[in-house]
């Protein structure tokens, strides 16, 4: 029999839109979920409710396709962000090896995930130790923390980066402030128009979320 702990709408159990029952593993995983819901106006909003989409699909789709799931992370990790550096400018390039590389140095120190760092876009393959080593990380987690770890990896654009959450090495705005290095530097010489300024309050408020996801389900 199945447990957990359900969010009431109306006295009445939420359900996932395939008709299962929202069972969440820790209350405070639920208290996050009741609260989406809690804040929603006359008309649901259900673009913004990060939590509730996740639990929706750690529930109704990952558990039939956790091979699958964990397999798109370690594509990710095989071309992983943060192992392509700028050859200039410079400055770039200095911020790049002073954020990025520590991240990288971590995840081998802890988690024995060892790297290649490549200069420029050209593509570098990576170890299939450190490809299989990322898969097997991902199935390691139960299906909640999996799709955390799914939402995380194209949310950054590294596996790396979204592993750091997942363990609590990086919270997710730091993570994503890593993941736009780029972006920021272009930023910084040219400005900000509205259009890329709302769509990195975006994902930041998603990222953040990303961080309070795995939190609650460490609680």
């Amino acid at each position: 029999m199945n447990s957990g702990f359900t969010v009431l709408l109306d006295e009445r159990a939420l359900r996932g839109p395939k008709g299962a029952q929202v069972l969440l593993p820790t209350p405070a995983l639920a208290e996050m979920v009741a609260q989406e819901w809690a804040g929603q106006g006359e008309t649901l909003e259900l673009a913004a409710m990060h939590a509730t989409r996740l639990a929706n699909t750690a529930i109704e789709s990952v558990p039939k396709a956790r091979e699958a799931t964990a397999q798109e992370i370690a594509d990710y990790a095989g071309s992983d962000l943060l192992c392509y550096y700028a050859t200039d400018p410079p400055g770039l390039l200095e911020r790049q090896q002073r954020l990025w590389i520590p991240v990288l140095e971590q995840a081998q120190a802890e988690a024995g995930l060892r790297f290649v760092r490549a200069s420029g876009i050209v593509h570098q393959t990576q170890p299939p130790e450190t490809l299989a080593k990322v898969k097997a990380l991902a199935l390691d987690l139960d299906d909640f923390g999996l799709t955390g770890l799914a939402f995380g990896t194209p949310l950054f654009g590294s596996a790396v980066l979204a592993l750091a959450v997942e363990r609590g090495w990086l919270g997710g705005e730091a993570a994503f402030g890593l993941s736009r290095l780029d972006e920021a530097w272009q930023e910084e010489k040219w400005g900000v128009d509205d259009e890329a300024a709302e769509r990195t309050l975006r994902l930041t408020a998603e990222a953040a979320m990303l961080q309070r996801w795995f939190e609650a389900l460490r609680a």
